[in-house]
C-alpha cells in the first residue's frame, strides 16, 4: 500500500496550462500526419516525421521518469515548433486556412510552454 501512495504523490498533475499544451501539441502532430497522407512526395515524409516528432517530444515533456529534464525539453519543444514555423514560411508552403490556423495555434503552443517553465520553475 505504501508504494500506491508514494506513486500517487510523483503523478503529474494536469491544470488548464497543461491540457492547452497537450490539445495544442495533439492538434499540430495529427494535422502534419493527416498532411503525409497527401501525394506531394518530396515532403511526405518530412510531415510524417514531424507530427511523430511532435508525439515524442510531448511523451518526454510530461514523463515521470524524465522529470528532471522537464525544462530542457520544454526548450526543445519550444524551438522544434519555432522551426517549424519558420520552415513554413520559408519553403513558400500554400497559405491556406489549414496551414495558418496550424501555425497560429503552434505560436501558442509556446507561448504555453514559456509561460509553464517561467511559472513553475520547472526542475534543470
Amino acid at each position: 500500500m505504501a508504494k500506491f501512495s508514494q506513486w500517487q504523490r510523483q503523478r503529474t498533475q494536469i491544470g488548464a496550462l497543461d491540457l492547452g499544451i497537450i490539445l495544442l501539441t495533439l492538434i499540430t502532430a495529427v494535422v502534419h500526419i493527416y498532411l503525409w497522407s497527401f501525394p506531394d512526395e518530396g515532403l511526405r515524409v518530412w510531415f510524417l516525421l514531424n507530427g511523430i516528432s511532435y508525439i515524442v517530444l510531448l511523451i518526454a515533456f510530461y514523463a515521470p521518469l524524465l522529470s528532471a529534464y522537464r525544462k530542457l525539453v520544454g526548450y526543445a519543444l519550444m524551438l522544434y515548433t519555432a522551426l517549424t514555423i519558420v520552415l513554413y514560411f520559408f519553403l513558400g508552403q500554400p497559405y491556406d486556412a489549414l496551414g495558418l490556423l496550424t501555425k497560429a495555434s503552434e505560436l501558442l503552443l509556446i507561448v504555453l510552454i514559456a509561460v509553464k517553465i517561467r511559472r513553475y520553475g520547472l526542475q534543470r
